[in-house]
């Protein structure tokens, strides 16, 4: 038999003959890239047209999935020869398989050619031309090919074109939501999700869904109201959009006027009528209007009353009292007022607030290279700053979970740069700081609640506020608050749902959503967030933003973390599990990463809860999946103690990864003759994009279990919880549901420094006098390195050595993250230490002397 030619590309008119005919006449080839699409005969003059090959199999379209390799297969009858080409070349013989065979009716001989074709081979012509391949079969009567087979690379990227958005419809409105799904090949097929259930226009013919893939709800009804899920999927891959939140609303209208009353002896009768026709639901708007109509009415025995004497002088009595108690609440409105401005003088008045500070007497000289521990020295603060009792405790009650905040500044300054230091017992603080906010309109939602909010009053001498147990504090530095200037500034923790943060692609929250304020006010010196993170931080495999949101309402990324200028407004160092914020404008910021490789993990905590008190048969084990940071912790460990629940085994971490697979989890090695098992499935799933999202608070899964007796008290099983394809942890359960709390104290809130909001030199580690020694000492440039730069090095800080040396104080912005990071807990004996061990000439420098003091 003659051999297939093995050059990728054979010359025009080469001819080949067949072994097994060698009376057949030679074969032309067509020149190779000649196009075609169907099957084609090329007979030979004179021959039998009946004996040509006809294909019995020819190649189809096939794509290519990941890195698997394709099959092409040809099968021809009569056939002595087949082979493929592949855009315009010869596939070489030995990559053929070849499976000769004669037909059992006609006796003439048949061919079956298989080959494969790999994704490397594709790629090398990938963007020139389409790759496609044929096959070319010969009989002794002449040639036939087949049909092009094309082969393609599946995909499917992962940002959908548009996604859903939220909505808030009127009943009987219509409803579109958009979706355009990510690019691929094939093209994704697109289904809805209605709270994870597929839509299916075919049930419900008040629904459909367009050639461009939107969503259209005709008239919506109250049922509609949910969350929405584009979904597209293709043989590679399924990706969803993120939900949007569709919430139909009813205005609330009255219901017909009740009939009038009896006329009463007050000569007056009424009517009513309800807001239920229908009432407000879904947040519509309530009823405008009065519900009650009051009029006066004329019957004889009101006309009879109305005309006695002792009435109208009941009435001249009335109105004498109203006229006294009016003129006493005006002469006590003028007290007030008199009042109000001799304090408002005093505070403008900065001075008050730096004359009576003096340090405590101390010795005549203390140095600091010699002495490290004097950095432990802190100055007498009972004659620092007039005590305001208000503004240093968080708030204790609220007339609402929910108020607004306005545009501008919440507390703006009084004409003359003059500001307004409030005194008042703190009940009556607290409730004149929320009647306060509730009149502005900054930002749509609030705080949650008095736990995640504290505020306090500052000045020049700076100070710090914390949320207790959450990983959040905000540090005003000295200095950072013009002089002259007092600012009113709050920080708050916001739930996610509470705030819309749009999240693009495959960004994922890793902070708490957190505000500071008021927006707008004059900074001379950056101040220092700082809030937990749940990232690995791993800058090849992360793109980390840092995002705020304007004033209208839209979010921004103003920080690229690793892309940093010197210049920007803003700067952060990453840590571990934590990020600190320096930013010289207040406002909303929230952490989002972007993985850029699968190698980007989330770090989820794993917390298993279990009744206190098991008053009957069934006993529930709750296992949380939620985000490695403080504050989500603590709103799970006080929503347990609200439901009565109790830690059943020592918290764990999950690693959870970009792979768009699930988190699932299942109980196993339940004792069938004490306990039975409800789980009716193997093992129950968390969504990938419910976790990755980061938006979503409290998942969790329930296992069910039921005791056999009610004397049962001991539980021995293993909960598994894994990602698929990923990191999983397994926890062994082995105690008595009645009396054992020993993991109770694992999760014992403490208060992180105890004051919420601490005002002046207070609330730093580092006493202030020799604070400003050391910045005098380091900030100017030593030929021998024993400045700023060193004790960057040493407090491992030397990668933002650009950013340090473009602010005025570059030791300044040190000391302040020290402060920010080891508040209250650092050590300030290795501070004294590295600031003592820069080899600087002179010790003196680091004294404090009676004089100073």
């Amino acid at each position: 038999m003659a051999q297939a030619p093995r050059s990728p590309r054979p010359p025009l008119g080469l001819s080949w003959s067949t072994a097994t005919n060698p009376g057949s006449p030679s074969l032309s080839v067509p020149a190779a890239g000649a196009q075609q699409s169907a099957t084609v005969a090329n007979p030979v003059p004179g021959a039998n047209p009946d004996l040509l090959p006809h294909f019995l199999v020819e190649p189809e379209d096939v794509y290519i999935v990941k890195n698997k390799p394709v099959l092409l297969v040809c099968k021809a009858l009569p056939a002595t020869q087949i082979f493929f080409k592949c855009n315009g070349e010869w596939v070489r013989q030995v990559d053929h398989v070849i499976e000769r065979s004669t037909d059992d009716s006609s006796g003439l001989p048949a061919m079956e050619v298989r080959i494969n074709v790999s994704r490397q081979q594709v790629e090398k012509v990938f963007g020139l031309e389409e790759y496609w391949c044929q096959c070319v079969a010969w009989s002794s009567s002449g040639t036939t090919k087949s049909q092009k087979a094309y082969i393609r690379i599946a995909y499917l990227r992962k940002n959908f074109e548009q996604e859903p958005l939220a909505k808030e419809v009127s009943l009987e409105q219509g409803i579109v939501l958009p979706c355009r799904p990510p690019e691929g090949i094939p093209p994704a097929e697109v289904e809805w999700l209605r709270n994870e259930d597929l839509v299916d226009p075919s049930l419900d013919p008040n629904v459909y869904i367009t050639r461009e893939h939107s969503l259209v709800v005709r008239q919506a009804r109250l049922a509609d109201t949910a969350n929405y899920t584009c979904v597209a999927k293709n043989i590679v891959a399924r990706r969803r959009s993120a939900s949007a939140a569709v919430i139909v609303y009813v205005d609330g209208s009255w219901s017909p006027w009740s009939k009038w009353s009896a006329c009463g002896l007050d000569c007056t009768h009424w009517r009513s009528r309800e807001c239920s026709d229908p009432a407000p639901r879904n947040g519509g708007e309530e009823c405008r209007g009065t519900d009650l109509d009051t009029r006066n009415c004329t019957s004889d025995l009101c006309v009879h009353t109305a005309s006695r004497p002792e009435d109208v002088a009941l009435y001249v009595g009335l109105i004498a009292v109203a006229v006294c108690l009016l003129l006493l609440l005006l002469v006590l409105i003028l007290v007030y007022c008199r009042k109000k401005e001799g304090l408002d003088s005093d505070v403008a008045d900065s001075s008050i607030l730096t004359s009576g500070f003096q340090p405590h007497p101390c010795q005549s000289i203390f140095t600091l290279a010699d002495n490290p521990h004097l950095l432990t020295i802190q100055p007498d603060l009972s004659t620092t700053t007039t005590t305001c009792q208000g503004s240093l405790c968080p708030r204790q009650d609220g007339t609402s979970p929910k108020f607004q905040l306005a545009n501008g500044h919440l507390l703006s300054p009084l004409s003359g740069g003059r500001h307004t230091l409030h005194h008042s017992s703190p009940t009556s603080e607290a409730e004149d700081f929320v009647s306060r906010l509730s009149t502005q309109n900054y930002f749509r939602s609030l705080p949650r609640g008095t736990s995640n909010m504290t505020y306090g009053t500052f000045n020049f001498l700076g100070g710090r506020l914390m949320i207790p147990n959450t990983g959040i504090s905000l540090l005003i530095p000295p200095d950072a608050i013009p002089r002259g200037k007092i600012y009113e500034i709050y920080l708050t923790l916001h739930k996610p749902e509470d705030v819309r943060l749009p999240l693009a692609g495959c960004q994922t929250l890793l902070s708490p959503i957190v505000s500071c304020g008021p927006p707008g006010v004059l900074l001379t010196r950056p101040v220092i967030l700082a809030m937990d993170h749940c990232g690995e931080p791993c800058p090849e495999s992360w793109s980390l933003r840092l995002k705020k949101q304007s004033c209208e309402g839209s979010w921004e990324d103003v920080l690229h973390l690793g892309e940093e200028a010197p210049s920007h407004l803003y700067y952060c160092q990453l840590e571990a599990g934590a990020c600190y914020v320096f930013t010289e404008q207040l406002g909303r910021f929230a952490l989002v990463g972007e993985a850029l490789s699968v190698a980007a993990t989330k770090r989820l905590k794993l917390l298993l809860f279990a009744p206190v008190a098991c008053t009957s048969l069934e006993y529930n084990i709750r296992v949380y999946c939620l985000h490695d940071t403080h504050d989500a912790l603590k709103e799970v460990v006080q929503l347990e103690k609200q439901l009565g629940g109790q830690l059943i085994q020592e918290p764990r971490v999950l690693h959870f990864k970009d792979s768009y697979h699930n988190l699932r989890l299942s109980i196993h090695d339940v004792p069938s003759s004490l306990w039975k098992s409800k789980l009716l499935v193997s093992y129950q799933e968390i969504p990938f994009y419910h976790i990755w999202n980061g938006t979503q608070q409290y998942l969790h899964c329930a296992f069910t279990l039921e005791r056999v007796s009610p004397s049962t008290s001991d539980l021995a099983c293993k909960v598994w919880v894994w990602q698929v394809e990923g990191d999983g942890q397994s926890f062994n359960i082995n105690f008595n549901i009645t009396k054992d709390t020993r993991f109770a104290e694992l999760l014992a809130l403490e208060s992180e420094g105890g004051v919420p909001a601490l005002v002046g030199p207070s609330a730093f580690k580092i006493p202030f006098l020799i604070r400003q020694k050391i910045i005098t000492s380091l900030d100017p440039p030593c030929s021998r390195g024993a400045d700023w730069r060193t004790l960057a090095q040493k407090l491992h800080l030397d990668s933002h050595l650009s950013f340090f040396a473009s602010k005025p104080s570059p030791t300044a912005m040190i000391l302040n993250l020290w402060e920010a990071r080891h508040f209250p807990n650092g050590n300030l004996s290795q501070l004294a230490a590295a600031v003592a061990g820069l080899g600087q000439p002179d010790a003196g420098l680091f004294t404090v002397s009676e004089a100073e003091c």
